[in-house]
Formats: C-alpha cells, sequence, structure tokens
C-alpha cells in the first residue's frame, strides 16, 4: 500500500490545529504574545528547582524582546505578571535579542508556589497552560499558549 492510501487512513488529521494559536485574530488581541517554555540550567524540570544558590545563579526570568518590552516600557529585571485566562504569573522579566519579537519565553520546571491574591510567585509555566494534551503527542501543550506580559 503506498503512503497516500495509508495516510488517507489514517486516524492521524494531515495538519494538527493548535488550541491556542496566532491566527485567532480575538484571543491575539488580548494576548498578544506566544509563550513557549525552555529547560534553564538552573534545574533539571521540577528537579533541583528549589536549591538556592542555582536560582542566584541561574535565576528563573521571562525572556522578551526589546521591541515588545519597550512596548510595554520593561526594562531587564522589572518584576512582571504574565497572564492569560488561566492564571497569573510574577517573576523578573530579561530583555533579550535572543528571543522574537511577538513571542516570550520561561524555564520549565519552577513549582507553583501563590500568594494571597493567587498570583504564582514561584513560576511554574503550568499555570498558564491548558490541561489538554498536544494534538499529536498528548503532552503538555506548554509551547502555545497565548499571554500578556506587564508590569507587576
Amino acid at each position: 500500500m503506498d503512503f497516500a492510501r495509508r495516510r488517507a487512513n489514517s486516524r492521524i488529521a494531515g495538519i494538527l490545529s493548535a488550541k491556542e494559536s496566532h491566527l485567532n485574530k480575538a484571543l491575539t488581541a488580548k494576548y498578544p504574545l506566544q509563550l513557549s517554555g525552555f529547560h534553564t540550567k538552573g534545574h533539571t524540570h521540577s528537579t533541583y528547582s528549589n536549591v538556592l544558590m542555582l536560582h542566584e545563579a541561574v535565576p528563573d526570568e521571562v525572556w522578551i524582546n526589546p521591541i515588545d518590552a519597550s512596548a510595554r516600557q520593561l526594562k531587564s529585571g522589572d518584576r512582571v505578571h504574565v497572564f492569560n485566562d488561566r492564571g497569573v504569573v510574577e517573576l523578573p522579566c530579561k530583555v533579550t535579542q535572543r528571543i522574537l519579537p511577538g513571542v516570550a519565553a520561561m524555564p520549565q520546571g519552577a513549582w507553583t508556589r501563590l500568594d494571597g491574591n493567587g498570583v504564582d510567585v514561584g513560576g511554574c509555566i503550568n499555570t498558564l497552560t491548558s490541561h489538554h494534551p498536544s494534538p499529536l503527542a498528548k503532552g503538555n501543550p506548554q509551547h502555545t499558549n497565548l499571554v500578556e506580559i506587564k508590569r507587576a
């Protein structure tokens, strides 16, 4: 059987659409930044996330492009709220050209720590993430979150 026939009988769609996308204009008007997660040198997933010496050497920060930071009047080190309809995370920001305009990135693996107002001051990206698995791998969809960032 050739590939085209096997593909036609497959239960996996040819094109998988994310739950959230830059194509959803109503949602991107409210949350214009695509948030992605990355692995950090400061901890391995959540292991060592509680080691103060590692946090001092490699602090968890949300990365934002200078163009997006300027529009929000942010500079490196400012404490910010990264938020969407699912929650709010507070952590410092890092203004860097190493991230594209329209994109923000946070390290994965921080532990949730809610303050009295329900703001996650632990920096856990899952606070902002859907509980619905990604369509193909059925994994955690922490790379497809739309968010906004403002000074805390």
